[in-house]
């Protein structure tokens, strides 16, 4: 997963972060980082946290 962290924790922060400051969408998210959307959802799925288009963030 490119440069973002690898923690499932501290990535949620992390991408919830990026989605609310930066990005209307995971994808878009997704495409600017380089970073694969399925791998970002498995990773928090593995957490308990699914992502929500509606809010644009994992919940």
């Amino acid at each position: 997963m490119g440069s973002i962290p690898k923690d499932p924790v501290i990535l949620l922060s992390y991408i919830n972060t990026q989605l609310r400051d930066h990005y209307g969408t995971l994808d878009e998210f997704c495409r600017s980082a380089g970073v694969q959307k399925a791998e970002i959802v498995s990773t928090l799925s593995g957490i308990g946290y699914k992502y929500e288009p509606a809010q644009n963030q994992f919940r």
